[in-house]
């Protein structure tokens, strides 16, 4: 990928309603500091708080001027992305942010 990437944010093991909030945390203040890849390959579950998470990681970047990318997204988490119609918002292929 293109982007110029400051550091990799890969949070590992369950991202779900029961252990979002630290990683939420984390997220955010990572995409404050500078522009960030997320990369999701280490999940081993995921609900739709893993979706919402990265839509705030999303705007929390936008909103301080850095860019994000997301990789490693596990096919269950794009499932529920194209369920809930925001798919097209996570920049995940070439040439997004």
């Amino acid at each position: 990928m293109s982007l110029p990437v400051v550091e990799v944010f890969r949070p590992a093991g369950p991202l779900t309603m029961a252990s979002a909030l630290p990683i939420l945390t984390e997220g955010r203040a990572r995409a404050l500091a500078g522009d960030l890849r997320v990369d999701l390959s280490a999940l081993t579950d995921v609900d739709s708080a893993a979706l919402a998470l990265l839509l705030d990681w999303i705007r929390t970047a936008r909103s301080a001027n850095h860019r994000l990318a997301v990789t490693g997204m596990p096919d269950g988490l794009a499932s529920l992305a194209e369920l809930y119609g925001v798919s097209e918002l996570l920049p995940t292929g070439e040439g997004q942010e």
